[in-house]
């Protein structure tokens, strides 16, 4: 179990204006573990039909790989995230499925210089082996993520970058005033939760980038992969409580083993500085069509 702390500001009371845009996330909490092919997991096997071969990359076409990329003419794709109806029934699965499962290459693509996911949604009852090849030999270890169990919690979420530019106007007094007498910042710490997560708000650094489906809607935003489950000041607020008196003594000048460290980079991702996959979907379409995008400090 994973509890967010709540934080001591009332955010519908203090920010009023902001409440239209409240959404509920689904933090997953990853923990390093040997998760099987029949659990929600990230970075753990997949349940696969049997007689589905395993999906590779194309390896260094023009436009696809960059100079650096594998050596071999193609690179299998590795496993970063499952997902049961069972665990995260608030994913929009297509009619028929049950299973969401996310794989990426693990070298980085244009037109973001980062991994490319690709998304799969499955139905349990077709699924009967696990499969999980070795990474490329070549790959980047901190684009493969550690296998790792997860430990969802619902949070309820307030957009940052994403709120629009008048109701930043209109609450901006209050969360100065707010940050100056208890030093709680809205965008740090009552705002978007940070971590690998589903549903929500992205935990953009940039400017937000939200993809268009073919069929003229702006996508939902699907599920973010971060780098970190938390960064340098995100403290005060996205710690899990029962991982706090892990914590204590911490500091980004920490030891490689200091235990907090399992607790900040539980996946052993690094996706360019620190930044996340952020993937989107269309349930207006029948077929689900995703997309994705990628951005960091």
């Amino acid at each position: 179990m994973h509890t967010t702390p709540a934080g001591p500001i009332d955010v519908p009371s203090e920010f009023p204006a902001v409440v239209p845009f409240a959404r509920t996330t689904v933090r997953l909490h990853p923990r390093a573990g040997a998760p099987t092919a029949g659990q929600s997991s990230v970075g753990g096997p997949l349940l696969w039909p049997a007689g589905e071969p395993w999906p590779v990359c194309d390896g260094p076409e023009p436009d696809d790989h960059y100079p650096d990329g594998p050596g071999e003419p193609a690179a299998p794709l590795v496993p970063v995230l499952q997902l049961f109806a069972e665990d995260i029934p608030e994913l929009p699965f297509p009619e028929g499925t049950d299973v969401l499962q996310v794989l990426w290459c693990p070298f980085d693509h244009e037109p973001f210089d980062a991994p490319r996911p690709e998304v799969r949604w499955r139905r349990r009852a077709g699924l009967d082996v696990s499969a999980s090849p070795a990474p490329d030999v070549e790959s980047d270890p901190r684009r493969v993520p550690r296998p790792c169990v997860i430990a969802p919690e619902r949070v309820v979420e307030y957009p940052s970058h994403d709120l629009p530019p008048s109701v930043w106007s209109e609450i901006q007094e209050a969360a100065q005033r707010v940050e100056r007498d208890t030093g709680w910042s809205y965008e740090r710490d009552l705002a978007v939760a940070s971590g690998i997560k589903v549903g929500g708000y992205p935990g953009w650094t940039q400017s937000p980038d939200w993809p268009a489906c073919a069929c003229g809607a702006t996508m939902d935003h699907l599920l973010t992969i971060a780098s970190w489950e938390f960064d340098r000041g995100d403290e005060r607020r996205w710690i899990p409580v029962e991982d706090r008196p892990a914590m204590a003594g911490w500091g980004w000048d920490a030891a490689d083993d200091h235990p907090w460290r399992g607790l900040q980079n539980p996946t052993g991702l690094m996706l360019g500085d620190a930044g996340g996959i952020y993937l989107f979907v269309c349930p207006r379409c029948p077929a689900h069509p995703t997309d994705y995008r990628f951005d960091c400090g």
